[in-house]
């Protein structure tokens, strides 16, 4: 005897769940946006050393994006 589905759940051929939830896509995608207006607004603390990596990442980052 089957067990009834739940009928909101796609499942393929081999029986497993292809769809990701809203989360697993959201949640890395803020963490990362998170992280990179922390580096680029890093400048006007008082501790900086004036190490210009940070401008050379966000450059980098920047002209790989424009394509």
């Amino acid at each position: 005897m089957s067990a009834p589905t739940h009928p909101g759940i796609r499942t393929t051929a081999t029986g497993v769940d292809t769809r990701l939830p809203w989360w697993a896509l959201l949640l890395p995608a803020a963490a990362f946006l998170a992280l990179l207006v922390l580096m680029a607004g890093s400048g006007e603390a008082q501790a900086t050393t004036g190490d210009p990596a940070v401008g050379r990442v966000l450059q980098h980052l920047w002209q790989t994006l424009s394509l």
